[in-house]
């Protein structure tokens, strides 16, 4: 299992908007190949920054699969207009739970 992690700033006055747009865009990643799970954090200190957690058995399931589908292009078309910058995305795996 390998969990995505994108750190996203968002403009600042679109927060609601853009976690309505997650929550629009949330089967997208619930029915990708390999797609386990997504949950989106705000953080309390910068109200304009998030991080999205994404659950894969792979890497490529990620990589490979869904960035080469249309249901990317889908999230990026309902998540893209409120981004400040891009996305800073790392992918880890759990080592102690």
């Amino acid at each position: 299992m390998v969990t995505e992690i994108a750190q996203i700033e968002v403009k600042p006055g679109t927060e609601k908007d853009f976690e309505a747009a997650v929550a629009k865009a949330k089967p997208l990643f619930l029915r990708a190949k390999g797609g386990r799970g997504m949950e989106l954090h705000k953080s309390v200190e910068k109200p304009s920054r998030y991080r999205l957690f994404v659950k894969w058995e792979t890497l490529e399931n990620h990589t490979v699969d869904f960035r080469g589908s249309e249901d990317f292009q889908a999230w990026r078309g309902l998540v893209g207009q409120y981004f400040a910058s891009a996305p800073e995305v790392e992918h880890t795996q759990t080592v102690v739970s």
